[in-house]
């Protein structure tokens, strides 16, 4: 089967490039994977999940039950040490009962969950699970802003033994040059591990996202302390982090798709639109690769409007390949992923760990999660 056989929209994901991906990530941690604790938001697929645990990865974060129970999964077929799990979302209800459900299923690996309330880090301890305090830097999203330390203090002394560190996601530090987002960044964790050495933290200090991870790992600060980074779109890159001025890194994910209409001489559409491509961060929501020159415009939900740099459009039935301008949400619109080695199919595969689970915990059916392909 050839690439320009498939369907479009076509989600194609270079394992190739996921792995120098990963060897530059090694590069930038000197070696220390276990700093290392990424957000597999990004990933969804499960062979993807296998290579960063084959990489040494084994202190992950997630969002969802069901990125969780992919992420064990492949864990628990690997093999090899247990993997350390933080949902990087705050947990109640239903979803509290589920993540309890994992934990008591997955007995051999270690599970936390973020809180910035006293009396949900005493829930949490009650039913075995570990927490980390989320603070806001200023990103004004989750989190207990920094200043207000007793009450800070107040859910550390809630969590108690089960306290496993302090959460601190600088994720609003996204534009400027390198140089502007260490300086903002280092303001950021200079106040931060003067909370934790008064807070007398003696866990693990979570930062930094892909914008800011250099500017955390040239932080002299952590030093002395169990600190780890959480970027997560650097295992697949995409054209917003192309702009960031980090270099090593090769965007692992394209969507392939096809030209379905010319309205003018200098326009043209493709068929893959906001279902297939993250339209919320903005326009152009991707970018052309190959010998056509073109802006993408405002997509709806199955169209891509092109608009040319100059020369003619394509004809119809010409197949593009499109950068992602942000690759997470991108990757979780699609049913199917396209592997492929060094420009070769080597299997087509579910995305796993995409979308949310629905039914409660005691409903949620008892079979093994599939990680191979179909």
């Amino acid at each position: 089967m050839r690439i320009e056989d498939l369907q479009t929209p076509t989600l194609l994901i270079h394992l190739d490039r996921v792995r120098h991906n990963l060897a530059t990530m090694s590069r930038w941690l000197g070696g220390r994977i276990d700093r290392w604790r990424p957000h597999v938001k990004t990933c969804k697929v499960p062979e993807v999940l296998a290579l960063l645990l084959q990489a040494g990865v084994r202190k992950f974060k997630c969002a969802t039950t069901r990125e969780a129970e992919v992420l064990l999964a492949v864990a628990d077929k690997t093999g090899g040490a247990p993997i350390d799990v933080l949902f990087a979302m705050a947990q109640h209800g239903s979803n509290l009962e589920r993540v309890e459900a994992l934990a008591a299923t997955h007995s051999r690996h270690r599970f936390a969950v973020l809180t910035e309330d006293a009396e949900h880090a005493a829930t949490l301890g009650e039913a075995g699970l570990r927490c980390f305090v989320d603070l806001d830097p200023g990103y004004h999203r989750t989190g207990i802003p920094m200043p207000e330390f007793d009450r800070i203090a107040a859910v550390v002394a809630a969590a108690g033994k089960n306290l496993a560190g302090l959460h601190c996601y600088d994720g609003h530090l996204h534009d400027g040059t390198m140089a502007d987002r260490t300086q903002k960044a280092h303001a950021i964790y200079a106040e931060f591990t003067a909370l934790a050495q008064r807070l007398a933290v003696r866990g693990e200090l979570v930062t930094s996202g892909t914008p800011t991870f250099p500017a955390a790992l040239s932080f002299p600060g952590f030093a002395g302390f169990d600190h780890t980074i959480s970027p997560g779109t650097v295992v697949y890159w995409d054209a917003r982090s192309d702009r960031l001025g980090i270099p090593g890194f090769q965007c692992a994910v394209e969507v392939q798709a096809r030209v379905i209409s010319r309205p003018t001489a200098d326009r043209f559409t493709l068929d893959a639109g906001s279902k297939a491509l993250d339209a919320a961060a903005g326009n152009p929501c991707a970018e052309p690769l190959g010998d056509w020159s073109a802006i993408a415009l405002t997509p709806s939900e199955e169209h891509l409007p092109m608009r040319t740099a100059g020369g003619p459009a394509p004809p119809l039935g010409t197949l593009i390949r499109l950068v992602p301008r942000h690759v997470c949400p991108t990757v979780n619109l699609a049913d199917e992923a396209v592997l492929l080695d060094h420009e070769r199919i080597v299997a087509i595969v579910p995305v796993r760990a995409r979308g949310h689970e629905t039914l409660p915990a005691v409903a949620v059916p008892k079979a093994a999660v599939q990680t191979g392909p179909r």
